[in-house]
């Protein structure tokens, strides 16, 4: 059993930045690839960016790339996502996930909106 949170959402104009976080309890973390999501209101959950299991490996989808860092902090068993240049169409819930033992484990998601 897997139980992730998510924290750091909030208001901010374009250009800005935010920082979220992914804790995860009742397992460690660090040998689990994690996947952060979005969901803007209207569409479906998309893909945002991914850190492999042992943290050498990230990917981003191409609406993100250059402007987001996915990383981890196994001491802290979290992940984060740090995001720059923000842009009003980055308007969505963002939830994190991991796979454990062949089941899907999901935050409650963190609301992020910018304005323009």
């Amino acid at each position: 059993q897997v139980h992730l949170v998510e924290s750091g959402g909030g208001l901010v104009q374009a250009g800005g930045s935010l920082r979220l976080s992914c804790a995860a309890s009742g397992r460690t973390f660090s040998t689990y690839a994690v996947d952060w999501f979005r969901q803007a209101p209207g569409k479906e959950r998309e893909f945002v960016a991914r850190l492999n299991w042992s943290g050498a490996s990230t990917y981003y989808a191409d609406s993100v790339k250059g402007r987001f860092t996915i990383s981890r902090d196994n001491a802290k068993n979290t992940v984060y996502l740090q995001m720059n240049s923000l842009r009003p169409e980055d308007t969505a819930v963002y939830y994190c996930k991991t796979v454990v033992g062949g089941y899907d484990y999901w935050g409650q998601g963190t609301q992020v909106t910018v304005s323009s």
